[in-house]
């Protein structure tokens, strides 16, 4: 009788510790991932020395850069240019956009991380990753290669894409609560950007035409799937343009 009692005693307290296990899941799994978002973010912050330069409303050039990052600034303009000017064809099936647009790694640069997503009134701050592959996904915000990368300039839409909440982690989750005038920040290697939300839209998978570049803009837009928890069936968009003063103009 007293090895019966055990046993179901000893089933009762395993019993509990799955369905513990099972409650506490997303929790855990949750601060593990902003844990190692942060760890990120100081980490791209400490590597770059000094706190990058506040976005100013009269860049004709480009800011004072690591003399080592300067190709990849080159290189990274051109290929803002060259997407513009072929009205972005290359955007045309996942494997394009997930495909990351540059190897850091060719740059002098160990890590994949090319910056930090800000948004403050969220309370939100993402690592960002060039090329939205599911590993990029999973760390952070990724930027949809064959978009404008993060860098800002004339005729430029970056695309940024986050999880809407995945394995119990938030991400873009609350991201559907910004309202239009609220500020989005972008610090790359070099500068950081400032834009403000101007739209938001709800769009079918398959509507690309809603995220192309759109002439003469300074913008970026951030996706997620919509509705929440729905599997994917909808994305919902946040357009910001570049906050700028008066009749002052970027590159």
């Amino acid at each position: 009788m007293r090895v019966l009692k055990g046993m179901i005693a000893c089933m009762m307290i395993l019993l509990f510790a799955c369905g513990f296990s099972i409650f506490a899941y997303p929790y855990i799994h949750n601060y593990m991932v902003e844990r190692d978002m942060q760890g990120q973010i100081h980490y791209f912050l400490e590597k770059m020395g000094t706190q990058p330069t506040e976005d100013t409303p009269e860049l004709t050039d480009s800011p004072e850069l690591p003399r080592e990052y300067q190709a990849l600034w080159d290189a990274m303009v051109s290929y803002n240019e060259a997407i513009w000017e072929e009205k972005q064809a290359g955007l045309c099936d996942p494997w394009a956009y997930q495909q990351p647009s540059f190897t850091l790694g060719e740059y002098g640069l160990e890590e994949e991380v090319f910056g930090v997503l800000s948004i403050p009134a969220l309370d939100l701050e993402m690592p960002l990753y060039l090329g939205a592959t599911a590993s990029h996904m999973a760390e952070g915000a990724a930027h949809l290669s064959q978009t404008s990368l993060p860098i800002g300039g004339r005729n430029t839409n970056c695309v940024i894409a986050g999880h809407r909440g995945w394995n119990g982690a938030d991400y873009f989750r609350y991201i559907t609560e910004l309202q239009p005038g609220d500020e989005v920040m972008i610090t790359n290697l070099w500068e950081t950007l400032t834009y403000r939300v101007t739209d938001t839209r709800i769009i079918m998978p398959n509507e690309v035409e809603q995220i192309l570049i759109q002439e003469g803009r300074d913008m970026i837009t951030l996706l997620t799937c919509h509705p929440y928890a729905s599997g994917g069936k909808q994305r919902f968009l946040i357009f910001c343009d570049r906050v700028m003063e008066d009749t002052e103009t970027r590159r």
